[in-house]
């Protein structure tokens, strides 16, 4: 199956109309609609955690299609203009769901890790991405539980999406984000040692994942083997 095909898999959760318009945006994005196709891929982001991992590769593929057929950024422009939006209504977003405040930063992290700027990742998303992060290693996110699971160590996690979204996160662009601010990282990580060794109340869960994440960092955002069989050993039991 091809990089199309693959996009067009994803995209199956949608309605008959809803999927040709974005198969066709994949394949003749000169078409359709762009800003509308952005418009649809956020909401579902926002509704989907599943998808919102996944949509970052399917931005990216039409906006190379774009840039290809017609040399504009439609699509990329009307897509930074939503996240923007979502982000400055971000709190709101996190009192009215939580669920929807999980996916917009799987989301927006997901858009960092796909979309390029002379190879590089966007200077503009940085700051966003920085900010979603540190409000999920805040303590009142670290304490905060609910039924959702967004996957980061194991697909069972369904006790503390917070944390787990965190660390997910983390895992994904850690290491490109400490490259484009240090400084904000080295903020994030005394944020998350606070968390790890003086909230209370913490579950054991949250406190290995946070533990994990710190032992990765230190290890130049690598997993050694002994940490991997430990950590997955201690999830699975």
């Amino acid at each position: 199956m091809g990089e199309t095909g693959k996009e067009e898999y994803k995209i199956q959760s949608f309605d008959a109309e809803t999927q040709q318009l974005l198969k066709t945006a994949l394949k003749d994005p000169s078409s359709v609609d762009l800003e509308k196709v952005a418009n649809i891929i956020v909401d579902q982001s926002l509704k989907d955690c599943v998808f919102s991992k996944e949509a970052g590769r399917i931005c990216y593929t039409i906006i190379q299609a774009e840039s290809k057929q017609v040399g504009q950024s439609v699509f990329r422009r009307s897509l930074l203009n939503r996240l923007q939006q979502e982000y400055k209504d971000r709190e709101e977003l996190r009192t009215r769901s939580l669920k929807a405040w999980i996916c917009y930063v799987t989301f927006i992290c997901n858009i960092f890790d796909y979309l390029r700027v002379n190879n590089m990742p966007m200077m503009a998303l940085v700051n966003p991405v920085y900010d979603c992060l540190f409000r999920l290693a805040q303590p009142d996110s670290l304490l905060k539980e609910e039924e959702v699971s967004t996957g980061a160590l194991s697909p069972h996690l369904f006790s503390v999406p917070q944390v787990d979204c965190l660390v997910l996160q983390l895992h994904r662009i850690g290491e490109q984000l400490e490259k484009m601010n240090s400084q904000r990282m080295d903020e994030l990580f005394f944020l998350l040692r606070d968390g790890f060794l003086l909230q209370e109340g913490l579950s054991s869960l949250s406190q290995l994942l946070l533990l994990e994440i710190i032992e990765f960092r230190a290890a130049d955002w690598k997993m050694t083997e002994a940490a991997q069989k430990y950590y997955y050993s201690e999830l699975t039991d």
